[in-house]
């Protein structure tokens, strides 16, 4: 039932400027309640309380999402709240994405602004609704400041004796739909593992680890005594605090005590942080005053890899915890900076990655349904979703093809064909965006792109890579096609017209990009995708593969690749006869490499290779985050490659366990668990044989294969020898 249906949408009746405000109504009940359920949103974000107690566990509802077509609302069930002859709601509000200074020049309505239905049914049968209307109060809280970007400023001292008649809106066109993605929630607690003085003299508490979340706090002070904390992700080389990298986003909290003994965590304002300063503190400060709340959306665990190498170990550790870290109700490029939006390229690199670490559905199906909403009559999708850059906004290649990837990905990991049910319109709109682009119908080569975002074989401190843009754009065009035909092909459509296309823009591709046994763009990151997306068949793959082998060995084992190219190259070696080439890469420890910020001391993913140099300074302050998960999307070649963990239908019906040995690991597991249940793969070295053991879930056949072996089973545990020497 839709009981805020109705409600009325009510915001406080003159501006409180910064001020979040605090709304509320006392009711009273005709008799004993059987249950109660409230519905709940805001234009902003919200907390709610019955009797002054918390209704809900979670942070920032109703989450963010394309406001202009759509809010959601939540339903809770507060029937353990209403015992007695009365009862009081109240709602704190604050401006959240939907205000703040992210997206204030989108949305023009009052903000914030709540609405909320009660639904009571009495034991007698008989029912009740209490909504929002011009009979609420409202007044001003002690949220003095709130923004995503900037921090929170709280008065403790606030003692609510104005309150003023709120004030009922005008209907929007916006529609509330019931919550759709996971809510996000404090999932972990971290304690400081130091405080310390740096060399400028500031107090500086060190949580040992890179996260998004918020700070709580305990302080005995005087009445009107100040907090104020700020947040760094990295010190710098002489170990001082620094935040140039936030560019303009504040991130500060500033507490006023009330006197005596007091606890403080912020409301509508999440930090991405490993370092905390005190700025002011009352008297002095102690490690047991402090904790970090870890906070993401509520995704369920469901991979899990480790190995006999710390330095590996390590970096998929970091890659959790950048997933964790931008993972939060969308997925974000970064969680410190001012920007933290859904950056369509960074989250379609990651999306395999992402799906395999935590159960991703809910969560990237609300995010693809506004993907949906904001694309536009031309089948153009804006580089960020939700949108909050012009309108019109176009992505270019490898950033508006998450139009196509996410869903495929969903759907080849869960299995579930809804996801395409409900994308294939809009997978279809944009591949045909993209006929509608180039010079001829099956080449992508106009418009601006992005190219390789942050590839190393362009000139230093330049942000795109030498590979041609758009040859990399033409080589999207054949991934969007070939996984629409296959998306298409599940659905029981017929794609032979898009068959066609994918086989011309290989054609045209060739004929373009290829000059004897080399590509125009003679580069790793070229080699690469071409090899990953199937573009180059054999015998030109073989050359292909060679030549990216031989470009890589010329640049001593490193990388040179960047967002677009990172996420292709070990699965482009791998799979072309150069396993041992791309576990060199992956192992390789100096810069550039996945393991060289490990070694620097990352606990996440960095944005750039050398974000931060071995000399300790940093790379340009405007574009450095230290929790940018793309080039996380190694991960999936840890389960799917090194493990071998493949599916041979969508959602692991059939599996292939292909792993890849190797003498520079002593052992290696990782197991998934998905609808069927848990699959797991795993191999040691047992004097001069490697022993693989597998277990497959009930439902599922497995093709296992080793290097000498291939065998079909059904469910169950199998250990298999294989010798090295055979």
């Amino acid at each position: 039932m839709r009981w805020i249906d109705h409600a009325r949408w009510i915001a406080a009746p003159q501006s409180f400027g910064e001020i979040c405000p605090i709304f509320r109504k006392a009711y009273s009940l005709r008799g004993r309640v059987r249950e109660a359920f409230l519905q709940v949103s805001a234009k902003g974000i919200y907390e709610v309380f019955i009797n002054s107690v918390p209704v809900s566990k979670d942070l920032f509802a109703p989450g963010w999402t394309n406001y202009h077509s759509r809010i959601q609302f939540q339903e809770y069930d507060v029937t353990a709240f209403l015992t007695g002859s009365s009862f009081h709601l109240a709602l704190h509000a604050g401006k959240g994405w939907y205000g703040g200074r992210l997206t204030h020049h989108i949305y023009q309505d009052r903000c914030p602004s709540v609405i909320a239905a009660l639904f009571v049914r009495y034991a007698d049968g008989t029912d009740e609704v209490f909504v929002t209307d011009g009979s609420w109060k409202v007044a001003e809280g002690p949220v003095k400041f709130s923004d995503i970007y900037d921090g929170e400023v709280y008065d403790a001292r606030i003692n609510f004796s104005k309150w003023f008649s709120a004030e009922v809106l005008p209907a929007g066109t916006e529609i509330l739909v019931p919550q759709e993605g996971p809510p996000v929630r404090e999932q972990q607690v971290l304690c400081p593992i130091a405080l310390f003085r740096t060399p400028k003299g500031e107090a500086v508490l060190d949580f040992g680890q890179n996260l998004t979340g918020y700070v709580r706090f305990t302080v005995t002070a005087n009445v009107g005594e100040e907090v104020r904390l700020s947040f760094a992700e990295v010190l710098d080389k002489d170990g001082n605090f620094y935040t140039e990298n936030y560019r303009s986003a504040q991130s500060i909290i500033h507490y006023f005590c009330r006197g005596g003994e007091e606890a403080y965590q912020p409301h509508f304002s999440f930090q991405g942080f490993r370092y905390v300063r005190l700025d002011s503190w009352p008297g002095e400060p102690q490690l047991k005053n402090f904790q970090a709340v870890v906070v993401h959306s509520d995704m369920k665990r469901t991979g899990y890899f480790a190995c006999s190498n710390p330095l590996v170990n390590s970096l998929y550790q970091n890659v959790l915890w950048g997933q964790r870290g931008n993972f939060l109700d969308i997925p974000t490029d970064c969680p410190q900076r001012d920007e933290r939006m859904g950056w369509t390229g960074d989250a379609q690199v990651f999306c395999r990655a992402a799906s395999l670490n935590f159960n991703i559905l809910p969560f990237f199906r609300k995010w693809l349904h506004d993907l949906k909403s904001q694309q536009q009559p031309s089948g153009a999708i804006p580089r960020i979703i939700p949108n909050c850059l012009a309108p019109e906004d176009e992505a270019p290649a490898a950033w508006g093809d998450a139009a196509v990837i996410c869903p495929w990905q969903l759907y080849e990991t869960y299995g579930d064909p809804q996801v395409l049910l409900e994308q294939f319109d809009s997978m279809k709109k944009w591949v045909d965006y993209i006929r509608a682009q180039g010079t001829e119908e099956a080449l992508w080569n106009t418009g601006e792109h992005y190219g390789d975002w942050l590839g190393l074989d362009a000139e230093e401190c330049s942000y795109t890579g030498r590979t041609d843009p758009y040859l990399i754009a033409t080589a999207y065009f054949y991934r969007s096609a070939s996984l629409l035909c296959k998306a298409g092909e599940a659905l029981g459509k017929d794609m032979s017209e898009y068959h066609r296309l994918t086989e011309a823009i290989r054609s045209a591709f060739f004929h373009t990009y290829q000059r004897g046994n080399r590509l125009t763009s003679d580069t790793q990151t070229a080699y690469a995708l071409v090899l990953d997306t199937g573009l180059a068949e054999e015998p030109a793959a073989a050359v292909f593969a060679a030549r990216l082998a031989e470009l890589i060995t010329q640049n001593h084992c490193h990388l040179q690749t960047g967002f677009v190219g990172t996420p292709c190259i070990l699965y482009a070696l791998a799979e072309h006869g150069y396993p041992e080439l791309a576990i060199s890469l992956l192992l390789q420890e100096e810069y550039p490499s996945w393991l060289y910020p490990v070694k620097m001391g990352a606990t996440t993913i960095w944005e750039h290779w050398d974000g931060l140099k071995p000399d300790g300074s940093m790379w340009s302050p405007d574009m450095n985050s230290f929790n940018h998960y793309a080039y996380g999307s190694v991960a999936d070649f840890l389960y799917s490659k090194l493990c071998g963990i493949q599916p041979l239908e969508p959602g692991y019906a059939q599996i292939r366990i292909a792993p890849l040995f190797d003498q520079r690991f002593d052992w290696v597991e990782a197991s998934f668990q998905t609808q069927f249940g848990e699959i797991y793969s795993g191999w040691r070295k047992d004097r001069e044989q490697w022993v693989l053991t597998v277990h497959v879930p009930l439902g599922c056949k497995a093709e296992i294969i080793t290097p000498y072996t291939c065998q079909t089973v059904d469910s169950g545990t199998y250990q298999i020898e294989v010798s090295m020497n055979p």
